[in-house]
C-alpha cells in the first residue's frame, strides 16, 4: 500500500475495484467520505451493487475475471484523449526507454516474444532495455562503494550499471511508450464492453472521471483486495492498477496511491515477513538451489546495479548475523550454507503442498494460524489429501474444520490414520506483540486479559517447540545439526521468551553493542536509528531492514510506550493527515512512498496545497520522510528524475521484465469461463497459470456450468468464522450463508427468496440459502446473456453454531504463476432448487 487510510480524504477522485469499503473495511469508508464530502467523485467498480457502491456516484458492473480488459481500455482511452501526465510519464517512468529489437506481442496467438513451449513460460530476455552504455562500481578508497570491499565484507563481483537508450520524444517505435500504446490500441470500447458487460454510457463516464486526475495537481487513489488479486492473473491485476497510476501521475501524490485494503488486522505484517516459500523476510528474496545456491550467488544476482536496492548486501548479512549470531562470520559466509535452500522441484506453494500430500510425499504438516479445509480452494481434495498424513499439528483458538477434518460430512473417519495434535493458541486480546495495519503503521498492542484455559501465544509454541528439538539434537545427535544449534536464539527477558527483543532484533543493532537474553531491568543496547546505519561487515544486525527505526530508544529497550511504535500524538503538523507522530510507519516513518514524484523536476509540488517535499533552492523541504536521496554527505541533493529509487533505474515501469506472464497486463480469460473465445488475442485462458493441468482441478465446461460464480465476505462474519460463529449475537446478525442471484436467473431457475438451493461443479456441490436481489443484474457478454452470482464463504460444519457447507468445495485450485495465489473470484457452477 504506497499510502495509509488517512490519506484518502485528498484525493479528487476515488475508485473501489475489487474492494469493497463499506462492509469488509468500514473504518477505511470514514475517510473516503471525508474526501466525497470534500466533493471527490467516488467510484465503484464491482460486479455486485455492494453498500459501496450504494454510496458512490458512479457505479460501473463488470463481469467478474475481466479487470485487465477495463484497465486496458482505460488506457487506450487516456492515450487516446490525451489525458496522460505528460511531464511525469516523460521523467519518472520508462515511457522512453528503447526496448529489444526481439520485443513482441502476437495477437493472433497471445504471446510475447520469448515463450518457451516445451518448458511451459517465458525467457524475458527480449522483455529488456536496448544499452546505451555502462558504468562499473567505484570501490575505491572515499568512492560511493567503498565498503563493498571493506574488510568483513564477503566477496562478490559488483554489478554493472547499464544505462538504456531513450527516446525522449516518445517518437521511437521501440520505445515503450509506442510499445505501449500500440498493445492497447486493441482496446476500445465496444471490445471492453463486449467482454466485461457493462453498457458504453457508463463506462466512458468512469474512463472520463477517472481520467481527469492526469491533470498536474489532481490525485486519483485505487482501492483494491481480493476481488483483484485471487485470480490466475491476480499479480498482473495489481500491475495493471500500479501502471494506471503511474500514467497518470498519481503515484506519491498526496490523495493519490495504489491502496490495498487488508482484511485482517496483520496481513501487512505476514507479507512483511515473507510467509511464501521463496520469500525471506523483508521482500528480499530466500535461498535456492539454483541463483542463490551459495552467499555470493545470492549476492551477484539480486544486488541492483543502481537505486537503493545496491544496498541488499548490508541487508542480507545483517539478518544472517542476527540469524546465528556470534556463530556467523565472514569466514563461513555468515552461516549462509546453513540455511534451508529451496528446490525449482518440487513446489511448496499452499496448494501443491496438498498434490504433495495425495502423492504420499509429504507426511506430516503444521497447520499455524490458518484454516485450509475451509478456506483453500477445492476444499474438498485438501480434506481428503490431509487423510494421507501420518501427523498434523494445528494451533489455532477453536476446534476448526482443519483441526477435525475427519469429521467433515464426506470423511469416514474409520479409514483414516492421521494423529492430529492440537494446540490451543491465545487470542489476539491474550498476548502483547507488534501489529501492523494497512498503511504500514506499526503499532505496540499490549495484553489485555490473561490466555483462557490451556491456551499460549504462538511465540511460546514456537520456544517449546525449539527448545525440546534443541535437546534432543544436544543428547542424541542427528542429521545437519549446525543449523539448528549454531542458530541464535535468546529472545528471552528474566528466563521467558518475550517479543521486546524481538523487536530488537527486527530493529537492528550494532552487535558489538547489544547484549539480548537479558535478566536486567537495564538491558544494554545499540539500536540502529535507521537502516542507514546497517552495514555488510557483520558489525550489524537486523532480522527487517524495512522495520529499522521503529524500536530505536536506547535509553529504554523494554519499553513499548517510550519508542517511536508507541507514539500516541494525534496532532498533524502536515496539514494534510500525515499523522506522523502516530505510531510508525516503515520504511523510516514515510507515509507516502515514493513522494519525490510529488513534485515535478524541479522540485515544485504538483499541488502546492498538499505539499510532501519541495526544493528551496538551496534544500529539501520535507514534510514526509523522503523517498528518495535528499542528501548525501551531508548535502542537499538537488532536484533530478531518480523518484522511483527502489527500481535500478530509479523510474516507474509501464513496460516490466520482472513479471512471469508478460511485460504487460494482458486480458486472458479465467481459468473456467462462459466464452469460447477472446476477441483481444488467439489465447484464451493464460499460459502461464499455475496447476490447471492437475488431475484435481477438475475443470469445468460452460456447456454443464453455465453461471459466473464469485466468493465474498459480509461484515458480521470474520474469514472461516472459527471465532464470529462462536459468537451467538453475531450468528443471530447473519445466521447462514448464502448465493445472492439475480431476479432474473431466480425467474428462470423457479428460486425464491429464501429457498434452499444446491450450487454445484465438478468439484462439489454445496447447499445455501437463496437471496434473491436487485444487486446482481445479468450483464451482456458477447451478444448473449450471462448470469453472476455471489456466495458467502464463511460457514461451514464446525463448531457450535452458524454450520453449513463449505463453499470452498466448489472454487478451482488453480493460481498466478507469480504470487501462486487461488482463483477465488471468477469459477463456474449451476444451481437448482434443493
Amino acid at each position: 500500500m504506497t499510502s495509509h487510510w488517512c490519506d484518502f480524504q485528498n484525493a479528487d477522485v476515488i475508485m473501489n475495484i475489487g474492494s469493497n469499503s463499506a462492509e469488509n473495511h468500514p473504518v477505511s469508508s470514514k475517510w473516503i467520505h471525508k474526501a466525497h464530502e470534500r466533493g471527490a467523485k467516488w467510484i465503484v467498480v464491482d460486479p455486485r451493487y455492494t453498500r459501496t457502491a450504494e454510496q458512490a456516484d458512479i457505479y460501473c458492473p463488470i463481469r467478474s475475471g475481466t479487470d485487465i480488459a477495463f484497465y486496458g481500455g482505460l488506457y487506450n482511452y487516456i492515450i487516446e484523449n490525451d489525458l496522460w501526465q505528460h511531464e511525469y510519464v516523460l521523467n519518472y517512468t520508462n515511457a522512453s526507454y528503447l526496448l529489444d529489437p526481439e520485443y513482441e506481442f502476437d495477437p493472433a496467438t497471445g504471446f510475447f516474444s520469448g515463450w518457451d513451449e516445451e518448458a511451459g513460460k517465458y525467457s524475458n530476455h527480449s522483455w529488456h532495455y536496448q544499452v546505451e552504455s555502462e558504468t562499473v562500481w567505484d570501490t575505491s578508497e572515499g568512492g560511493d562503494y567503498a565498503w563493498a570491499v571493506a574488510e568483513g565484507v564477503p566477496e562478490f563481483t559488483p554489478p554493472v550499471v547499464q544505462h538504456p537508450k531513450r527516446d525522449m520524444t516518445l517518437q521511437d517505435p521501440l520505445c515503450v511508450f509506442q510499445q505501449f500504446k500500440k498493445h492497447y490500441s486493441r482496446y476500445d470500447m465496444d471490445t471492453v464492453c463486449s467482454i466485461c458487460g457493462m453498457d458504453k454510457e457508463t463506462l466512458e463516464l468512469v474512463y472520463s472521471t477517472y481520467a481527469s486526475t492526469g491533470q498536474p495537481g489532481k490525485a486519483g487513489a485505487v482501492l483494491y483486495a481480493l476481488g483483484q488479486t485471487q485470480h490466475t492473473y491476480g499479480a498482473q491485476n495489481t500491475r495493471a492498477m500500479s501502471v494506471l497510476q503511474l500514467l497518470l501521475g498519481n503515484i506519491g501524490v498526496p490523495g493519490g496511491g495504489l491502496n490495498a485494503l487488508r482484511g485482517e488486522p496483520n496481513v501487512q505484517g505476514a507479507t512483511d515477513m515473507g510467509m511464501l516459500v521463496n520469500e525471506h523476510p523483508a521482500y528480499l528474496k530466500w535461498a535456492n538451489t539454483t541463483d542463490r545456491s551459495s552467499l555470493r550467488k545470492w549476492l551477484e544476482s539480486q544486488t541492483y546495479s543502481d537505486g537503493y536496492y545496491t544496498n541488499k548486501p548490508k541487508f542480507l548479512i545483517s539478518s544472517l548475523k542476527e540469524w546465528f549470531g556470534e556463530n556467523a562470520t565472514v569466514e563461513n559466509d555468515y552461516g549462509y550454507d546453513w540455511w534451508p535452500k529451496v528446490p525449482t522441484s518440487p513446489d511448496f506453494t499452499m496448494m501443491s503442498t496438498f498434490e504433495l500430500m495425495d502423492q504420499g510425499v509429504i507426511k506430516g504438516y503444521f497447520n499455524w494460524g490458518m484454516n485450509p479445509c475451509h478456506s483453500a480452494p477445492n476444499a474438498g481434495f485438501v480434506r481428503r489429501s490431509m487423510a494421507k498424513l501420518d501427523w498434523l499439528v494445528v494451533a489455532d483458538q477453536v476446534a476448526t474444520e482443519s483441526a477435525t477434518f475427519w469429521k467433515a460430512p464426506d470423511m469416514n473417519p474409520e479409514e483414516i490414520d492421521t494423529t492430529v495434535y492440537f494446540l490451543p493458541c491465545a487470542l489476539i486480546y491474550e498476548k502483547p506483540g507488534i501489529i501492523l495495519n494497512s498503511g504500514r503503521w506499526m503499532q505496540y498492542r499490549n495484553k489485555a486479559v490473561e490466555p483462557w484455559d490451556m491456551a499460549k501465544p504462538d511465540y511460546e509454541m514456537c520456544d517449546l517447540i525449539w527448545r525440546e528439538v534443541c535437546r534432543l539434537y544436544e543428547e542424541e545427535g542427528g542429521a545437519n545439526p549446525d543449523p539448528i544449534l549454531k542458530t541464535k536464539w535468546d529472545y528471552y527477558v528474566d528466563g521467558k521468551i518475550d517479543p521486546r527483543p524481538v523487536a530488537w532484533a527486527l530493529n537492528g543493532y550494532r552487535v558489538a553493542g547489544t547484549e539480548c537474553n537479558t535478566t536486567s531491568a537495564a538491558p544494554k543496547t545499540d539500536l540502529l536509528p535507521g537502516y542507514g546505519d546497517l552495514k555488510a561487515d557483520g558489525s550489524t544486525a537486523c532480522a527487517m531492514w524495512i522495520y529499522s527505526g521503529f524500536w530505536s530508544n536506547n535509553d529504554a529497550p523494554l519499553d513499548a510506550a517510550e519508542q517511536p511504535i508507541g507514539r500516541r500524538d494525534n496532532s498533524d503538523a502536515s496539514g494534510i493527515g500525515l499523522n506522523s507522530t502516530w505510531a510508525y510507519a516503515w520504511p523510516n516513518n514515510r507515509r507516502i512512498l515514493y513522494n519525490r514524484a510529488s513534485a515535478d523536476m524541479a522540485g515544485k509540488p504538483w499541488n502546492p496545497e498538499k505539499v510532501l517535499v519541495e526544493w528551496t533552492g538551496d534544500k529539501w523541504n520535507l514534510v514526509d520522510a523522503a523517498d528518495f536521496v535528499a542528501a548525501k554527505n551531508g548535502k542537499p541533493v538537488p532536484p533530478n528524475d531518480k523518484a522511483f529509487f527502489m527500481l535500478w533505474e530509479q523510474n516507474g515501469r509501464l513496460e516490466s521484465y520482472g513479471m512471469a506472464d508478460g511485460p504487460l497486463p494482458e486480458h486472458y480469460e479465467p481459468f473456467e469461463t462462459p466464452v469460447e473465445s477472446n476477441p483481444l488475442n488467439g489465447a484464451l485462458n493464460s499460459p502461464c497459470m499455475q496447476f490447471a493441468r492437475n488431475e484435481s482441478t477438475r475443470k469445468g465446461d460452460s456447456a454443464e456450468y453455465p453461471i459466473v460464480a464469485t466468493t465474498y465476505s459480509v461484515t458480521e462474519m470474520w474469514q472461516t468464522g472459527g471465532q464470529s460463529r462462536m459468537c451467538p449475537a453475531l450468528v443471530e446478525a447473519m445466521p447462514s450463508q448464502f448465493v445472492e442471484i439475480s431476479e432474473e436467473l431466480a425467474a428462470e431457475k423457479g428460486i425464491e427468496k429464501g429457498d434452499k438451493v444446491r450450487v454445484f461443479n465438478n468439484r462439489g456441490s454445496v447447499v445455501v440459502d437463496a437471496m434473491v436481489t436487485k444487486r446482481i443484474k445479468p450483464l451482456t457478454v458477447h451478444g448473449e446473456t450471462q448470469h453472476l452470482v455471489g456466495l458467502t464463504h464463511h460457514y461451514s460444519w464446525a463448531g457450535v453454531f452458524g454450520t453449513g457447507d463449505t463453499v470452498n468445495d466448489l472454487t478451482p485450485n488453480v493460481g498466478d504463476p507469480n504470487s501462486f495465489t487461488p482463483e477465488y473470484k471468477a469459477f463456474l457452477v449451476d444451481i437448482e432448487k434443493a
